[in-house]
């Protein structure tokens, strides 16, 4: 396969339409098909962190419509060869490799490379995998701030606010849906020689117990920060899929910032409420926070 230059994207900006000329159509090893843009308003399935699903929509050409049904990170190596999601050897932007937005139709579109594609994404999905995304960075900061007492000593790494990020330190898995986000977080061995202590404590009671407390005290803090109606933005330096990106909002607190290659919210006026409920597993061996926006 020709080696294709890297993808222009505009979901950051929040775009859910676009128009660029097919450049390739390649056949997946499933009897699907992969349609390449030069640009796409759509998001991938990221293969290194695959936490935000890919959009769903519609690519028209050549005046017939396909159904998107998956979109995935595809990557051209230095042998021209097309790789596709886990497959990919390398991470993202490795700059020996080309980095590709594939659009996935359930069949053979026929000859339109060429041809210009209007793409349409489905903007009611990606407003909701939007708000869980923002939802999730939120969850972070305020879990960060509520168990930062519970740290004997420095990590060695702290969040905006400068609380221990217990959130980067302690993160096993982060996966969203339509509904909610879901971050899982490894209270294991690594994370006490860092500082961080789980157990009953002359200062405060075991997490177990502390569970309560700790919800409550997050979910306000979340309902403030809401309440506030504070602006997100993603700053981005360049078009390309491959362009580090940056969540930023301006909470009450002060100014936030999260490496994410996902979308987001504009503003948190856009919830009527976030709420998280925080579980252990039955070992203890790990933390889940399941965390819900409710459009406003």
């Amino acid at each position: 396969m020709t080696t294709l230059p890297t993808t222009h994207v505009s979901f950051p900006a929040g775009a859910v339409s676009g128009e660029s000329p097919v450049l390739a159509v390649h056949p997946l090893a499933d009897g699907r098909y992969a349609v390449v843009t030069g640009a796409t308003p759509f998001h991938p399935l990221d293969h290194t962190w695959p936490d935000q699903p890919a959009d769903l929509g519609t690519l028209t050409v050549g005046g017939t419509t396909h159904a998107v049904v998956d979109c995935v990170t595809g990557a051209v190596g230095p042998d021209g060869a097309l790789l596709v999601g886990a497959d990919i050897p390398v991470r993202r932007g490795d700059e020996e490799w080309s980095w590709l937005v594939l659009h996935v139709l359930a069949g053979d579109p026929g000859d339109v490379v060429g041809a210009a594609a209007a793409m349409a994404v489905d903007a009611e999905r990606r407003a909701l995998l939007s708000a869980a995304h923002s939802g999730c960075h939120l969850l972070a900061l305020a879990l960060n701030a509520a168990l930062a007492p519970r740290w004997r000593k420095d990590p060695g790494r702290s969040d905006a606010f400068g609380s221990p990020d217990f959130d980067s330190l302690a993160m096993a898995s982060s996966v969203m849906d339509t509904e909610a986000s879901t971050d899982t977080y490894r209270l294991g061995k690594s994370l006490r020689k860092k500082g961080f202590t789980a157990e009953a404590t002359e200062e405060y009671p075991a997490l177990t117990d502390a569970l309560p407390a700790l919800t409550e005290a997050v979910n306000t803090r979340l309902a403030a920060w809401v309440a506030a109606d504070a602006p997100v933005r993603i700053e981005v330096p360049g078009p390309e899929l491959t362009a580090r990106r940056q969540w930023h909002c301006e909470l009450p607190d002060g100014s936030a910032a999260i490496a994410c290659g996902g979308t987001h919210l504009h503003h948190l006026g856009e919830l009527a409420e976030l709420r998280t409920e925080l579980t252990l597993s039955e070992d203890g061996s790990e933390l889940v926070a399941v965390t819900r926006p409710k459009r406003a």
